[in-house]
């Protein structure tokens, strides 16, 4: 989180509805060839109706895989109900074993989370998700000396261990402080203890996968910074407040869908704007904004979300 500053959230007028969502979903997007959907965040759990919404989106004929990224908090209570309501696979945040240190990067000044975060995980393998993924950013002199306890949980569990490389995104000032470590580092890291080979792993993210040899699970490497993966990169992002875009990171080419449903903008424009949006992807990415060639991202990656 960033450090200091005070959380500011959405009014609920300015957020897209269940029902918009849905609508926007079913009228415009399927048809404009969307079937893989993800709802991340912020955080989705802290979405009212979450578990419904997640029933109405997998109901959808066309729907072909429906996942999550969550910061794990409320998953214990709710794991069992989404796992029921259909969704299939989890990705949940876990940066630190250690709960002082998870507690620091989160941001949190109150009792410790951690334990909380770690029964949602317990659940959500006990439950039945599987992939279940494991998202750890690595940040130097932070948590970057768990990489080997972290790759480890891999072994026993059927568990996936994502280690992400730390992005300047709404944090510039601590990665100007702190920097990045290279995937690669840490790939050799995990070679030099246990060996590495070559892994699979159902799903439809950037990550460059490997296997502890004879471990349950796999360890994945999302190298953005020095393996930029922008030109193979198929995604679009519909914030909670109704802004589709072409980037994930990037706030250049987008379309606020939120108020032109509201507006009463007929369904079949909306699509011939979208369609557009997607023939323009291809030219924005991640790398312009790094290039300096576009605006840069008004929003942090803890608003963002996976």
């Amino acid at each position: 989180m960033p450090e200091g500053e005070e959380l500011e959230y959405l009014q609920q007028q300015d957020r897209l509805t269940n029902t918009e969502l849905l609508t926007l979903l079913h009228q415009v997007l399927i048809p404009c060839g969307f079937t893989r959907f993800r709802l991340t965040g912020g955080e989705p759990l802290l979405r009212s109706g979450v578990v419904d919404l997640v029933r109405s989106i997998a109901a959808f004929p066309e729907t072909q895989d429906l996942s999550m990224t969550t910061n794990g908090f409320r998953l214990a209570e709710l794991a069992q109900d989404l796992y029921d309501a259909g969704l299939q696979r989890i990705n949940i945040s876990l940066d630190s074993l250690e709960p002082e240190t998870f507690d620091r990067i989160i941001g949190n000044r109150g009792r410790s989370r951690w334990e909380q975060v770690w029964q949602g995980i317990q659940t959500a393998h006990q439950v039945g998700f599987s992939p279940l993924k494991l998202n750890v950013v690595v940040i130097p002199g932070v948590n970057d000396h768990e990489v080997l306890n972290l790759a480890s949980l891999s072994i026993d569990r059927e568990w996936h261990v994502r280690f992400i490389e730390f992005m300047p995104i709404g944090n510039a000032e601590l990665f100007d402080r702190k920097g990045w470590v290279e995937s690669a580092t840490i790939r050799q890291q995990i070679r030099e203890r246990w060996g590495l080979t070559e892994g699979q792993i159902r799903g439809n993210g950037p990550a460059d996968v490997f296997r502890i040899p004879d471990a349950k699970g796999t360890v994945g490497f999302i190298s953005q910074m020095s393996e930029c993966f922008c030109d193979r990169c198929n995604r679009m992002r519909l914030s909670a407040d109704g802004w589709l875009r072409p980037c994930l990171l990037n706030e250049t080419g987008q379309i606020d869908l939120k108020t032109a449903l509201r507006s009463g903008v007929s369904i079949s424009n909306l699509r011939y704007q979208v369609q557009s949006l997607l023939q323009a992807k291809p030219e924005i990415n991640f790398k312009m904004r790094e290039s300096g060639t576009t605006g840069g991202y008004g929003r942090t990656m803890s608003q963002i979300g996976g």
